[in-house]
């Protein structure tokens, strides 16, 4: 794996949605690679910070169909 393809994958290695096979493959080149681990630190830390931020409030319904109906356009 390489840094390409670790980073597009960080969001979904940080959500726990990946294989367990996907995950190994990030765990090794994140041990490997500062730039990637720097990277994954940055993200993670963002994730944690959305999270204390806006862990209590919801999106108004319409605004979230909106949102999902966007994502559903994309693979």
């Amino acid at each position: 794996m390489n840094c390409r393809e670790t980073i597009e994958r960080l969001y979904t290695f940080l959500d726990r949605e990946l294989s367990e096979a996907e995950v190994a493959e990030v765990q090794r080149h994140l041990e490997a690679c500062p730039p990637c681990v720097n990277m994954f630190k940055f993200e993670a830390s963002v994730k944690r910070l959305v999270k204390r931020c806006c862990g209590e409030e919801r999106a108004p319904d319409a605004l979230r169909e909106r949102v999902q109906k966007v994502l559903r356009q994309y693979p």
